[in-house]
């Protein structure tokens, strides 16, 4: 398995990724995708039993499903620099006729992608559906999803989490990425969560928390989320992150959640990330 030094050095790269390519377009969401790098890479590069020889069944191997589909960028280039498809097919992305759309689709059969993403709130639904049929298959691989915290202000994530629940979905790691912000404003400003870990608990999850932006924590946490499985319960982790993570101007503000930098905002951003396996 790679070093925390490594994987920190795999993030770099891919924030850099992140930021050229919605640099190209003028368009994409860099801010959620900066925020989650390291969750991605911390599942992608070691934790996730995966295979990049990919197939729709995934069967005897963990799956993923990104249910905030607009942070595309962090999760086209994981795929890409895990090895699901070539690294300059990023250079693609948001353009006419590419397998790297805005927001995941499964159409044209870029590997990697199992649901389409752009409408929020149903990675969870697919997920659990997942994990089911690998409980009836006798399949240990375990199924990991990921969404916006504002993402959960849709009701069909409540109603997916009391169906987990009913149903003892104890094969299933999902994660929130709580940074607090949407495109909109602070989740308080648009519509306030509330005691999240509190509602989660109460649907009758094993709820934990981590540190998204700090390697170490990811993957204790994860590991120890492992452990919990198998008992009944599926399992919430919030997971508290900075949109924008590594770049100085982006942090602190929802203002980057769908803008792209210009040429001097580009440079800036790459100056402060420290190129490791080479720019596509």
């Amino acid at each position: 398995m790679p070093s925390i030094i490594e994987l920190e050095k795999i993030a770099s790269q891919v924030r850099r990724d992140i930021v050229r390519m919605v640099h190209a377009v003028s368009s994409g969401h860099p801010g959620g995708s900066l925020g989650c790098t390291d969750y991605l890479v911390a599942l992608y590069f070691d934790i996730m039993k995966h295979d990049t020889n990919f197939n729709m069944d995934g069967t005897n191997e963990d799956l993923f499903f990104l249910s905030n589909g607009h942070i595309s960028p962090v999760f086209y280039s994981v795929l890409a620099r895990s090895g699901y498809f070539p690294i300059e097919e990023l250079k693609t992305f948001r353009k006419l006729n590419s397998r790297l759309q805005g927001h995941p689709t499964t159409h044209e059969g870029l590997p990697g992608i199992r649901m389409a993403s752009g409408s929020l709130g149903q990675g969870m639904s697919n997920a659990i559906g997942a994990a089911l049929t690998k409980k009836l298959n006798n399949d240990k691989g375990i199924v990991f999803s990921l969404h916006g915290d504002g993402e959960i202000q849709e009701g069909q994530i409540w109603e997916a989490a009391m169906y987990a629940a009913h149903n003892k979905v104890d094969n299933y790691i999902a994660t929130i990425d709580y940074n607090q912000k949407q495109i909109d404003g602070s989740l308080d400003e648009v519509l306030g969560l509330g005691d999240i870990k509190a509602k989660w608990q109460a649907f009758g999850w094993d709820v934990m928390e981590m540190n998204g932006n700090n390697m170490q924590n990811l993957l204790d946490t994860l590991n120890e989320a492992k452990t919990h499985l198998g008992k009944g319960k599926p399992v919430m982790i919030i997971m508290k992150t900075e949109m924008g993570q590594g770049i100085d101007y982006m942090m602190g503000t929802h203002k980057w959640h769908g803008s792209a930098p210009n040429d001097e905002q580009l440079a800036a951003a790459l100056n402060q990330l420290e190129e490791t396996l080479g720019d596509y």
